[in-house]
């Protein structure tokens, strides 16, 4: 891997969310089909929450996101998509390619159906997958043993929590397990330590594909601080310590970080 370029992968897989993964997905884009993101979809928030707790199913936030920084080609579509609605009335704060990928969700057998309608619409050749198809949501224990709900709410926490598992337990979506035994090369970040990276290391599946892979991995830090008050105490090596321990076995082969941040340890 030290001798090697982007040029000669044959697939790279980066996970993440929030808007960390679709920067990467975009600086990324010229590898085409060979690149696959895989998207946290645990998001309560925002217009995505609101969707949700009206329609259920799974977060589209992050997958949008992604979607929309993929975007080479502008047209009506891609217009379309970007679109999010102002004023007062109930529409208000939704984003219109939210409401699309739920629209064509209900339309579909499965979300990925969804994706890959709006990714030949939007000409993005990159493969998005998101987490897992089944709805589901982070919940954690806090240092005091409450239990907290939610991802909005987990990163108002100004202490680690002492547990965090996903709500239900649910599967990894199947192309999301086969990109990782393919990968010649894996990314993990940037985003939000709790609720952008940590969810995809609560599915038992992915992790397990994780174990088994030979491919190096990356873990690329926040460039600015988290907004997280209790994982913005976490140092760059508890980070690591905390993906590994769920991973089962030390795989992070760099990093990618602040020149400000500690390395060592």
């Amino acid at each position: 891997m030290r001798n090697r370029t982007l040029a000669d992968l044959d697939r790279v897989v980066a996970l993440g969310g929030g808007h960390g993964l679709g920067r990467v997905m975009s600086a990324l884009s010229p590898l085409g089909s060979r690149l696959t993101g895989i998207v946290t979809t645990t998001d309560n928030g925002g217009s995505t929450g609101r969707i949700r707790r009206s329609e259920g199913g799974i977060a589209w936030g992050d997958t949008r996101n992604c979607l929309n920084q993929l975007i080479t080609e502008p047209s009506v579509a891609s217009a379309m998509f970007e679109y999010r609605f102002s004023g007062n009335g109930e529409l208000s704060g939704h984003n219109l390619g939210n409401l699309m990928l739920k629209a064509l969700d209900h339309l579909s057998v499965r979300p990925m159906e969804a994706i890959n309608l709006l990714r030949s619409l939007l000409k993005v050749d990159a493969w998005l997958i998101p987490m897992s198809e089944q709805p589901v949501d982070l919940q954690a224990l806090d240092h005091e043993g409450h239990p907290v709900y939610g991802e909005v709410n987990i990163d108002q926490l100004t202490h680690m929590p002492q547990e965090m598992t996903l709500s239900p337990h649910v599967s990894a979506t199947r192309e999301a397990i086969e990109a990782i035994s393919q990968a010649d090369l894996i990314l993990i970040g940037p985003g939000s330590f709790l609720t952008s990276l940590m969810p995809l290391l609560l599915l038992d599946d992915l992790t397990q594909a994780l174990r088994r892979s030979s491919a190096s991995m990356i873990y690329i830090g926040n460039l600015g601080k988290e907004l997280s008050v209790a994982a913005a105490a976490l140092t760059l090596q508890d980070k690591l310590a905390m993906m590994e321990s769920k991973i089962g076995r030390k795989m992070i082969d760099a990093v990618v970080v602040s020149p400000t941040v500690d390395t060592s340890g």
